[in-house]
């Protein structure tokens, strides 16, 4: 006997799964609930089955390809701890809550982002007041005479002459 074998075996023998615990029967090797329901998670299974029904389960699973029952377990198991929690809506309550507390922070950025333009838009002209202030202030005239002087650009080589000389 090989070293996978015996322990798959072996766990089904020694203890069996949380299902099988539940309803107690013995977990024989192929049982259908063993892989998804550990015995170490025990109210897993049982929320599961008080929610959905065993046989409900057991056919949900043999209905539904093998790379996909581990994500339907996980869903029922997650659906059956909201329906607990929220009997009326179960996770499309928790759902429910999320999105609106979504929407809230939504509504709490874009506020926050406008009292940052605001904040910014005031403080920028007061900069550049400031600005003004310490560099004595733009002149409109040196820079028509500066970026416009055809001088300006065709005189400048590159011999590292300063075209502010020229």
């Amino acid at each position: 006997m090989d070293m996978a074998s015996s322990s798959s075996s072996s766990s089904y023998s020694n203890s069996p799964c949380a299902a099988c615990k539940f309803l107690r029967r013995k977990c024989l090797p192929g049982c259908i609930f063993a892989p998804y329901f550990p015995p170490e998670e025990p109210t897993k299974f049982a929320n599961v089955h008080k929610i959905f029904g065993a046989s409900n389960v057991s056919k949900l699973l043999n209905e539904i390809q093998p790379h996909q029952r581990e994500d339907a377990v996980n869903s029922l198991a997650y659906e059956a701890e909201a329906r607990l929690k929220d009997p009326v809506y179960g996770c499309v309550g928790a759902i429910s809550i999320l999105q609106r507390q979504v929407l809230r922070l939504q509504k709490e950025l874009d506020a926050i982002n406008a009292d940052l333009m605001r904040y910014v838009s005031n403080e920028f002209p007061r900069h550049q007041q400031q600005q003004q202030q310490e560099h004595g202030g733009f002149d409109q005239n040196n820079y028509e005479i500066i970026n416009h002087h055809p001088n300006y650009y065709n005189n400048y080589n590159n011999s590292g002459d300063d075209p502010a000389d020229q």
